[in-house]
């Protein structure tokens, strides 16, 4: 069977304490149980949480979506989202199956970036390990007036902002990013196809601004 690899990298520094956590946490569930309810998502989409704050960690590997637990989060610390970088280049690496002569692998790995600051690390050296890669079709979203959007079209020409990072706007994002899920679902599952362009996704919705 050919999973659809999903990457959710999740900003849990200091700055997320409170509400924006709290946010996060509820919109990853509901992802989980809206995409269970789909036939095409259930069979092919295979979801990992990363979180960075003082350092990046994978906290779930590539899971399906029956057996998905979500974990809890908490906020403390910077944001070392070079890191995070580093760490999904190398997880794809190990985790996603390549396409050999003799089997097809898995499909191209989605990845959503979503953070509410600016990085505190050597960000950029993570950016060429995460570029070198060149394995995945990667969103991003600046969520709240603290996180630099400039710096994410330099990972990403796939970014989205949030004027505020309330409970509100970060479950919007969340609702988006489980319609894009699906919609990549139906695709390879229909169509044999990988995802390349942002217009392949649902519109966003009102809350989601496209960063050009």
């Amino acid at each position: 069977m050919r999973r659809l690899p999903v990457y959710l990298l999740l900003d849990t520094s200091g700055s997320m304490t409170g509400e924006p956590i709290e946010a996060v946490k509820n919109g990853v569930q509901m992802m989980i149980s809206s995409l269970r309810q789909n036939p095409q998502a259930i069979e092919t989409a295979f979801i990992s949480v990363i979180t960075f704050d003082s350092t990046a960690q994978q906290l779930i590997p590539l899971t399906d979506l029956a057996s998905f637990q979500m974990v809890d989060l908490k906020a403390s610390g910077v944001t070392a989202l070079g890191e995070a970088l580093k760490l999904t280049a190398h997880k794809i690496e190990t985790e996603v199956a390549k396409t050999t002569t003799e089997q097809k692998g898995d499909w191209k790995p989605l990845v959503f970036i979503m953070t509410d600051g600016i990085p505190t690390d050597n960000w950029e050296s993570g950016l060429e390990e995460f570029k070198r890669a060149k394995i995945a079709f990667t969103v991003a979203c600046a969520a709240g007036g603290g996180a630099d959007a400039a710096i994410l079209k330099r990972i990403t020409d796939n970014v989205v902002s949030l004027d505020t990072a309330d409970s509100a706007s970060i479950g919007k994002f969340f609702q988006w990013v489980t319609a894009s899920i699906g919609v990549s679902s139906t695709k390879v599952e229909d169509f044999g196809k990988d995802f390349t362009n942002f217009k392949e996704l649902p519109p966003p919705p009102s809350e989601l601004n496209i960063v050009v």
